[in-house]
């Protein structure tokens, strides 16, 4: 397994720059923010590394050259919006958005595009169940025409009140990961694993890896820390509000032993990816920077 991190984090540093600290620092891999342009709706979102607008051929083949002489590849191309939106303009803009990162992907010879399948949050599971139906097995065609692998991250996004009551991706738990590859059997349509959420979901992540082995295309590693008082005081019911405190590899309830053991159970060789959320190394480029050194020097041991 190679070891690489989400550019996302870094929004003022080009992609060049991102490269050379990361070579400096011992990274293989880069998981490259795709978002349009300016359009910042959330945080952790929004980022443009890559212009998926504007990219050609010659620049594609710029781009791969330069991250050649830092000795990097990209594991995957990162845009996580919500393309089952229940306003009808923002979800086609997802959509199209989100196929154009596709064919960048192909441009650049990247095997898999991490991002969401989204959720209308006022509607059930079943009934977005439906929607999904609609919008997604034509997505998935279209990646696979060029040869793509749609790796959909499992993270429920409900974490503020104008998340509430769904969340804003519907693809958490195996029992809809299933009812999803049942309308969409396609082999290039699968996970990008993150083992924090499942942790506050009370999903065993050893278990989903075995279960599921084959259709792990992508590895998020982030924490979570629980925190106990917050969940004394709300309860399990707001569904992880005020309590799933996001954290970086070692700080949080994730057992990286057991979880990079599973992965070499079943076989998984690609990337850990370090997703960077959390808010103690925050505020600063030199912050951001620690936290992603202390995250590499917990994984790195399980990686030889």
């Amino acid at each position: 397994m190679k070891l690489g991190f989400l550019t996302v984090p870094f929004p003022d540093l080009s992609l060049e720059e991102v490269a050379k600290w990361a070579n400096e620092q011992g990274f293989q891999t880069l998981e490259i923010a795709a978002w349009p342009v300016g359009r910042a709706a959330r945080r952790y979102a929004g980022v443009t590394h890559i212009d998926v607008d504007n990219l050609e051929q010659n620049e594609a083949l710029k781009t791969l050259d330069m991250l050649k002489r830092y000795g990097l590849e990209i594991s995957a191309m990162a845009y996580y919006p919500n393309p089952l939106d229940p306003d009808m303009d923002t979800r086609q803009a997802a959509i199209d958005h989100l196929k154009k990162v596709i064919t960048a992907a192909k441009l650049l010879n990247v095997p898999v595009v991490g991002t969401f399948t989204g959720r209308n949050k006022n509607l059930t599971v079943e009934q977005n169940l439906e929607e999904f139906q609609k919008v997604w097995p034509p997505i998935v065609r279209f990646a696979g025409d060029q040869g793509v692998k749609i790796a959909i991250e499992n993270c429920p996004m409900i974490f503020s009140n104008d998340e509430w009551p769904g969340g804003t991706n519907l693809a958490f738990s195996p029992h809809i990961w299933k009812q999803m590859w049942g309308i969409i059997p396609d082999e290039n349509f699968g996970l990008n694993l993150d083992p924090s959420h499942l942790v506050w979901l009370m999903i065993d992540y050893a278990r989903v890896i075995h279960e599921f082995k084959d259709r792990i295309f992508h590895v998020h590693a982030k924490d979570l820390r629980i925190d106990q008082e917050g969940l004394y005081q709300r309860g399990v019911l707001s569904l992880g509000m005020g309590w799933q405190v996001p954290r970086l590899p070692g700080f949080g309830d994730v057992d990286w032993s057991k979880f990079i053991g599973a992965l070499t159970e079943v076989g998984y060789d690609y990337v850990v990816s370090i997703e960077h959320e959390d808010r103690a190394f925050e505020g600063s480029e030199e912050l951001v920077k620690r936290g992603f050194l202390i995250a590499r020097d917990v994984l790195k041991p399980y990686l030889h």
